[in-house]
């Protein structure tokens, strides 16, 4: 049976991509929606590892504006990690990375396993800077003609059919904002989405982000965003 690993908005976090990874070793096919760096501490491990393993990817809001030296236009709370941190990426990857990202489409199209896919990072058509949540897909895919079309950017996983098409999205492999501490992916095998998520060290992320040359208030934040919230019984 022919698996596809579908990721997305890894941002720079390899613990996460690794457990994905070694979790789902046997995929046939891998794609990535875009969104492989800013806010982690190890973007050369993640764009190196999707140039490898990935065989369709797209561009990013984050990954055109470290590509492009361009605003990410991203949530206002987000702004000041995105910011740093991107300029702290821009000195780690290669000129042969940067171009990578800069070559990336915003929309791309492949065909697997008799199924047809359009892929994008935010939206259907190409932009990479809306939100569009479940309730919007309908209109968003309306005269797309494909059995999938996957997307990333709000870092929340989701999967809806409309008629015969299916919009599937993975969630945040290294930035999940409705599981923290969680690396989130989407596999389909046999005509069905899964949508999976695997606990990752975030331990060892917090500790690459501590030994970074970036501010302070931004390794606080970050570290916040990642851990994983624990849940205290009510005083009676």
């Amino acid at each position: 049976m022919s698996k596809l690993l579908i990721l997305s908005d890894i941002h720079a976090n390899w613990p996460a991509l690794q457990a994905v990874v070694n979790a789902e070793n046997d995929f046939d096919l891998a794609v990535c929606c875009g969104d492989i760096v800013d806010y982690g501490p190890s973007p050369t491990a993640c764009v190196h590892w999707v140039r490898r393993h990935c065989e369709y990817v797209v561009r990013g809001n984050h990954d055109n504006a470290l590509a492009f030296r361009l605003d990410c236009r991203c949530m206002g709370s987000y702004r000041p990690y995105s910011i740093a941190t991107r300029a702290w990426h821009g000195e780690l990857l290669s000129q042969a990375d940067l171009e990578f990202l800069r070559h990336l489409p915003a929309v791309n199209w492949f065909s697997w396993d008799t199924l047809h896919f359009r892929m994008a990072h935010a939206t259907p058509r190409g932009n990479l800077f809306e939100y569009v949540s479940p309730d919007e897909w309908d209109r968003h895919v309306e005269g797309i003609d494909a059995d999938f079309v996957l997307l990333g950017h709000t870092h929340i996983q989701g999967v809806r059919t409309f008629g015969g098409l299916t919009v599937v999205n993975p969630g945040s492999v290294g930035l999940a904002r409705d599981h923290a501490g969680e690396a989130c992916y989407a596999v389909l095998e046999a005509g069905r989405v899964t949508l999976k998520r695997i606990p990752y060290d975030v331990a060892e992320t917090v500790r690459e982000l501590r030994r970074s040359p970036l501010p302070q208030d931004v390794v606080a934040g970050l570290i916040q965003v990642l851990t994983p919230r624990v849940e205290t019984a009510a005083s009676s």
